[in-house]
């Protein structure tokens, strides 16, 4: 897959222009689906704010950057459904816009569904996750962001990509999410890392990555 792992969502041109280079035609063009899972792991997110990221007035721009069309892909449904019905939709759309919330609980929902195994088929999706839509395809969360009791320690993501993500830098709401936190994080991670804020976002083509930002990151060899 093309990736965009942002840490706020598309909050900027430099991250906007990425996206549409991604995609390869205008975003009025794409068919975009939602994922919302991962808020219902977080003990941080309620339905308020579930609801907010589907009708596109979550403070994380994606669903309202105007698609042809939206739909939305609940993980814990799938497996009540036929797996070639849920799998044709992912299939026929352009881009995936993958919410936040806890990374480890949307990482075992797409390991559970099946959805995990046919990433890597989906050559000309792009995939675009915010926060731990972005951390669940890395190799490991880090202990510091699990919050969903059912992963009992394990912070181990998709592996997708071979890179970590520290998101909402400096974010002011967020007081434990500065660099000397990240510095800590980086250190017991055990491989390549990014610290970012939420005016930044890593792209990820053809297996090479570069930051796109317009404001404060830091990468941890």
């Amino acid at each position: 897959m093309k990736l965009l792992l942002t840490s706020g969502g598309v909050t900027n041109a430099s991250i906007h222009a990425a996206l549409v280079g991604m995609l390869g035609k205008p975003i009025s063009e794409c068919r975009a689906l939602c994922i919302p899972t991962a808020q219902h792991g977080h003990p941080w997110c309620t339905p308020d704010s579930a609801w907010r990221f589907v009708a596109g007035r979550s403070p994380a721009p994606m669903v309202d950057l105007g698609w042809a069309s939206v739909g939305l892909l609940e993980l814990l449904a799938l497996p009540h459904r036929p797996r070639d019905r849920w799998e044709a939709w992912v299939r026929a759309a352009d881009v995936l816009l993958v919410d936040g919330g806890d990374a480890a609980f949307l990482t075992h929902w797409l390991r559970q569904t099946g959805l995990a195994d046919l990433l890597p088929d989906l050559t000309d999706t792009v995939w675009v996750g915010v926060s731990a839509g972005s951390m669940a395809l890395t190799p490991r969360i880090g202990p510091q962001f699990l919050s969903w009791p059912g992963a009992n320690g394990d912070d181990w993501g998709l592996g997708l990509v071979d890179f970590s993500i520290f998101p909402h830098l400096n974010y002011p709401d967020f007081p434990d999410n500065r660099m000397a936190n990240a510095e800590a994080w980086a250190a017991q991670i055990g491989g390549p890392a990014y610290a970012l804020d939420d005016q930044s976002a890593v792209r990820v083509v053809g297996g090479v990555a570069e930051v796109i930002s317009e404001g404060e990151w830091r990468a941890f060899p």
